[in-house]
């Protein structure tokens, strides 16, 4: 059953709370049947899940990386792509967890192919639509939480519940030595160690000490051992602990952990930066919360910003408008206003929200292209232009489910090439 037929049901057939209450059945029978449909696929490899608000794709990334310096055979699902063994096609569901059997289907063809370990990315969206049921797991990493989603959960407890409920699953699974790994400085990192499962693992900031950021890497000290990450931000020496917490508690070599995280040059679409031979700093980046857009623009705290900010989304989160229309305000000397995902929602309306809470009127331009096209006319040599809300995301999304295909790495080079071409024509 595709989106749109979805969409007509719950918008013209059925009433939406009757269609509200049937959903969760509608796909926790899809989990099931795919379970016996593809024979329990889960149980013929070892599962990693990873769970929280941010972090998530970076982790399966760096954790996939490392496996994979290890001569493991493996199989990754995330945001941004679904990979077998060598071969990925990006993810375009709109959805880190995509149901009607999807999952189930996926395992089976990593079995198939000989996958030693597959790495899903799990949501709490996903998890109350049961997409994590019957996926008997070996591991869980839980990143962090962070308001997110609340309008969809009712509220936050409930968002925090909806993630714990897959740390539940790795207490259901039939799977031996199951491993917990919890970020230990996130405030509701206790609930999840309160779980019964064979081996919790913590993992905190003092354990990278000492660590150093710069501009576009970092230093840390893992177990005495120095590791140089070509990553930004403080965020992702937090995600690359994530990673090799697990990994070294399975037995990988120190050596070899630290091998892969100094061969590691990124995630697109998390801090990518866009390089054209210009003389500024473009980013592109997913932010999609008031924590991970603060700290993004901490990262470039020495230079000029000049910022490019969604309009956050339509039809959800909307308490997320104000805060980071005030986010940008404090940290950019430039802020534009644009379109992301509007879905049923005006985009001007939203965008309108946003202005409304900043003391200095922003620029406004719908036309994200446009947009992008403004923010990197206005950099200066030196200067930060940060691209958020879309990161890798390969569509804007309209009215009625509507999809525009958009790419705002794509869309950035275009840009920065035009204006490097202009600029060889005038000098």
């Amino acid at each position: 059953m595709n989106e749109k037929i979805l969409y007509f049901l719950r918008e013209k057939i059925i009433p939406r709370k009757i269609f509200n209450t049937l959903q969760p059945v509608y796909h926790f029978s899809m989990a099931l049947i795919g379970a016996i449909l593809y024979r329990f696929p889960s149980r013929k490899i070892k599962i990693i899940a990873v769970t929280g608000t941010k972090g998530k794709s970076s982790v399966t990334e760096i954790l996939n990386f490392i496996l994979e310096e290890a001569n493991f055979k493996t199989a990754l699902t995330n945001t941004i792509r679904f990979k077998i063994d060598n071969e990925s096609s990006d993810n375009l569901y709109k959805m880190s967890m995509p149901g009607r059997m999807f999952i189930q289907r996926f395992l089976r063809k990593a079995v198939k192919r000989g996958c030693q370990v597959a790495i899903l990315e799990m949501t709490s969206q996903g998890a109350e639509l049961f997409r994590h049921r019957f996926i008997d797991t070996d591991a869980l990493i839980f990143t962090n939480v962070a308001p997110e989603h609340i309008e969809s959960h009712g509220s936050f407890e409930n968002y925090v519940n909806a993630k714990l409920k897959i740390v539940d699953q790795l207490v259901r699974s039939k799977k031996p030595n199951k491993v917990l790994v919890v970020n230990n400085d996130d405030l509701q990192g206790h609930k999840f160690l309160e779980r019964a499962v064979d081996t919790k693992i913590r993992y905190s900031l003092s354990n990278a000490w000492p660590y150093a950021l710069d501009k576009r890497s970092f230093t840390m000290t893992y177990k005495n051992i120095s590791m140089h990450a070509q990553l930004s931000g403080e965020f992702n020496v937090y995600n690359c602990l994530a990673a090799i917490s697990y990994a070294d508690a399975i037995g990988i070599p120190l050596e070899t952990i630290k091998s892969a995280i100094e061969k590691f040059n990124g995630i697109p679409g998390r801090v990518e930066h866009i390089d054209c031979g210009q003389d500024f700093v473009a980013v592109v980046d997913y932010a999609h919360t008031p924590d991970s857009l603060q700290k993004l623009y901490d990262v470039f705290l020495r230079r000029k910003r000049i910022c490019v900010l969604g309009n956050t989304g339509g039809g959800r989160d909307k308490w997320k408008r104000d805060e980071m229309a005030k986010i940008a305000e404090n940290c950019c000397e430039e802020v534009i206003l644009t379109n992301e995902d509007p879905y049923d929602d005006d985009p001007l309306n939203i965008i309108t929200d946003m202005a409304k809470v900043m003391t200095k009127k922003p620029r406004v331009i719908i036309d994200r292209r446009e947009a992008i096209a403004k923010a990197l006319s206005l950099a200066k040599t030196g200067d930060a232009v940060l691209i958020t809300g879309k990161g890798t995301d390969p569509y804007i999304m309209g009215p009625k489910n509507s999809k525009t295909p958009w790419s705002d790495a794509k869309v950035t080079h275009e840009e920065i090439t035009k204006l490097l071409k202009k600029k060889e024509i005038t000098d």
